[in-house]
């Protein structure tokens, strides 16, 4: 009896040591999987440190001469968009794809987007619904004069630069097209919430409607089926991207291009990945997918 007790002992001892170093082993053997980095910017327009999810292309070596592209993401934190699109720019950019150039991507993590992405309201239920909201203009001086600079400066960039963002992030960036249009050259405006204050931005004027516009400028514009929007003054989401996608074809300059795209089978929750998708496709056509 002694003899099975001390067989038994003996055998739960090393089934638990053997379990214990294999458990450690294991934990040695595991690794983060790691999708890109984080940064830091101290903003002085906006008084507070931002958080940057940074997606770098596969072969990016901050020691080569090789230059990219930079796509910019409204919504970009961890747990919003940053992930899924990154993935998308990523499966575009592999060479049996081949659909997109290799590209950085940086996720602009949220802090307050009522307060970043509108600008001054003068609807009253507005300003109860979004009290922290208007300042739009300290934002799009954050990307203009420290934002872009530092990723410049950061990050091996070319001249090409992308902004992606739905509803409130897709009004910022039609208020940035109108009155900042230099900032990007390519404009991936999604379901934008163009019905704040009641549709103002709609009647701006803007560099871009002009004769002399310069700079080569892409804009896609998507929408799905949404209707009503959430105002007290009656509008319709897909009126108003039509509004927009018509207000921006009367450009006399010929280096503005409009694509509309209208995705009935999405609606305001879905809508934005398969609108970048397409973008993609739109923006860049000249790259064929190849079977082989």
């Amino acid at each position: 009896m002694n003899k099975f007790i001390t067989l038994a002992f003996f055998l739960f001892s090393f089934t638990l040591i053997f379990s214990q170093k294999n458990k450690t082993k294991a934990a040695e053997i595991q690794k983060p999987f790691v999708l890109g980095v984080i940064d830091e910017i101290q903003s002085k327009e906006l008084n507070e440190k931002r958080i940057l999810n940074i997606y770098l292309p596969e072969g990016y070596n901050p020691s080569e001469n090789t230059k990219y592209p930079v796509i910019y993401l409204l919504d970009g934190s961890a747990n919003e968009d940053f992930i899924h699109i990154t993935g998308l720019v990523q499966f575009n950019s592999f060479e049996w794809i081949n659909q997109v150039p290799k590209s950085i991507v940086v996720g602009i993590a949220t802090v307050d987007r009522r307060r970043d992405f509108t600008f001054p309201t003068t609807i009253e239920s507005d300003k109860s619904r979004f009290p922290s909201g208007g300042h739009s203009d300290r934002f799009i001086a954050f990307i203009e004069k420290e934002l872009q600079p530092f990723i410049e400066q950061r990050y091996k960039t070319n001249d090409s630069k992308t902004i992606i963002g739905q509803s409130l992030g897709g009004l910022l960036e039609t208020e940035i097209l109108f009155k900042k249009p230099f900032l990007f050259n390519k404009y991936v405006i999604v379901s934008p919430s163009l019905w704040w204050n009641n549709g103002s931005l709609l009647d701006l004027d803007s560099e871009i409607l002009k004769e002399d516009f310069k700079q080569q400028t892409d804009i896609y514009i998507a929408v799905g089926k949404e209707g009503l929007t959430p105002t007290t003054i009656p509008r319709v989401m897909e009126v108003d991207a039509n509004l927009l996608t018509e207000k921006i074809k009367k450009s006399k300059s010929k280096n503005i291009k409009v694509y509309f795209d209208y995705l009935p089978d999405e609606n305001h929750a879905t809508i934005l990945h398969p609108a970048v998708s397409n973008s993609f496709k739109i923006f860049y056509p000249q790259a064929k997918n190849k079977n082989e």
